[in-house]
């Protein structure tokens, strides 16, 4: 790998040698050589952007690479590049594909696939067999071979005695549970969220009370049980409220929301445009509000890009009949801090990809060491620019933000040896 020198970066590293200070970084392969005041530049490529920030390198805990069994949707190879030019190296990999994650082979195949990648590929596994809600997978088994923690994604266990074993068994092995606070019941057929807006689209509403009854009921399996739970892509202020309530128990539980849901409300949808049909759907200012809140008080702790590839026959079509999903690994950074800008300071949104995803999982933080070798991300938080096509590595194209100006961006990651830079420009 060919040596660096970024110049004038601003380390954000909370715990870390580095923190707070503005430094000039010599990289050569994959370790932080030196860090220091107008180092020389010697045979390194110089490398200098107004405003570069680095952090220790940020982890996405929600995307969907349809690998496999529909890679013309996204391979994994190709979601590992996404997740690269969106300043993450790690990323979560959910379980619902053709065929599901469920076995110790599927959490290998991945694993086995990502070799080699300068994003590191955190398979979770199915919580339940084929993700269908009727029997505990073979948590321990996936846990051994490497699965990270484990759920359904779109398909919440209805059964409470099921979520109640699932709490307690991974409870047992030290394992994370992550779930979809979403009453299948209450939204069934729902396509947006249920309001004003439902109503004059005439198109079925999702009620924000099918988001806190399933939280309250998997709050207090949580409490009963004493393990730990994830809650996925929270959307509502009632969610919210729950999950602050939950934290001032002491229970253990993490929460993460979906960097689109912190900028877009139910108002973007008069025109019909199926690249904004996600579920859980967006909803309207006053919970868009309750969410920025959230995060700006640690209530939510991370922010994910809810990464959904969908090719053009299952969302070019009538809004009713499109499939549900954006992709938002490249976009992730540059939404969330455009929607929090004036509300919390860099550091504190770094977090959100960083230190607070490596919590939910049980993660270490790489902090940034002179010596080490080197797992950061760079961003510039006061960058300036617009999303276009060009932009996007995902092999689907199915995003709203085409066109969108954005304030901040994800600038690049140095991880497992390799450098993958993003850079204006390019």
């Amino acid at each position: 790998m060919k040596e660096l020198l970024l110049r004038q970066v601003t380390v954000l590293d909370p715990g870390g040698p580095l923190h707070g200070s503005v430094v000039d970084l010599h990289i050569a392969d994959g370790r932080l050589v030196k860090a220091g005041a107008r180092l020389p530049k010697g045979d390194a490529e110089v490398v200098a952007v107004e405003g570069l920030h680095a952090s220790p390198g940020w982890v996405d805990l929600r995307a969907h690479f349809r690998d496999p069994g529909e890679e013309y949707k996204e391979g994994l190879r190709n979601g590992l590049d996404a997740a690269a030019a969106g300043g993450f190296t790690a990323v979560a990999v959910l379980p619902g594909t053709q065929p599901p994650t469920d076995n110790r082979a599927s959490v290998e195949y991945l694993l086995r696939k990502g070799q080699g990648h300068a994003v590191t590929v955190l398979p979770l596994g199915a919580l339940t067999k084929g993700c269908k809600g009727e029997q505990l997978a073979e948590m321990y088994d996936m846990q051994q071979a490497g699965a990270v923690a484990f759920t359904d994604d779109l398909h919440p266990a209805r059964n409470s005695r099921l979520m109640l074993l699932a709490l307690q068994y991974a409870g047992n092995i030290d394992a994370r549970v992550m779930a979809l606070a979403l009453d299948n019941d209450l939204m069934a057929g729902g396509q947006v969220h249920e309001g004003v807006m439902s109503a004059r689209l005439g198109l079925k509403g999702v009620p924000p009370v099918a988001e806190a009854i399933r939280l309250a009921r998997d709050l207090d399996l949580l409490e009963y049980t004493g393990g730990r739970l994830h809650v996925d892509v929270v959307s509502t202020a009632e969610g919210v409220e729950l999950l602050r309530r939950a934290k001032a128990r002491k229970l253990r539980v993490t929460a993460s929301v979906a960097a689109h849901q912190l900028l877009l409300d139910h108002g973007v949808l008069r025109g019909f445009d199926s690249n904004y049909k996600v579920m859980p759907p967006l909803r309207s200012p006053s919970h868009i509000e309750a969410l920025r809140d959230g995060v700006k008080d640690g209530t939510i702790d991370c922010i994910v890009s809810d990464h959904r590839p969908e090719d053009t026959e299952h969302k070019d079509v009538e809004f009713g009949h499109a499939a549900f999903g954006i992709i938002g690994l490249e976009t992730a950074y540059a939404v969330a801090n455009t929607a929090l800008l004036g509300r919390m300071p860099a550091k504190r949104i770094a977090e959100r990809f960083c230190q607070g995803p490596r919590a939910a999982l049980g993660l270490p933080v790489p902090h940034l060491v002179e010596g080490e070798p080197l797992e950061a991300t760079f961003f510039a938080p006061e960058h300036e620019w617009m999303f276009t096509r060009e932009h996007i590595v995902s092999r689907s194209r199915n995003t709203p933000f085409i066109g969108h100006r954005f304030t901040g961006k994800a600038m690049g990651i140095v991880a497992n040896g390799q450098v993958v830079l993003n850079l204006p420009g390019k």
